[in-house]
């Protein structure tokens, strides 16, 4: 199991090393869709602002790991 964990997190770090932006862009995307839902989609999603939420968590560990890579 660590063994596995391990490799996976290799995996995915030489993934993102080549790809830096792609943390905070997909993060961008989600505040963008809570925008959206906000105004379209009216409901238990856009009232929880939890798209906003994910999408800065998204984006902050996206720039971190940017900057530490």
């Amino acid at each position: 199991m660590i063994a596995w964990l391990s490799k996976s997190i290799d995996r995915l770090s030489e993934f993102l090393a080549h790809r830096k932006g792609l943390l905070p862009l997909l993060g961008l995307l989600f505040i963008i869709a809570n925008l959206i839902l906000q105004f379209v989609f009216p409901g238990w999603l856009a009232s929880t602002n939890l798209l906003l939420h994910v999408g800065l968590i998204i984006a902050i560990l996206g720039l971190m790991l940017a900057w530490a890579l």
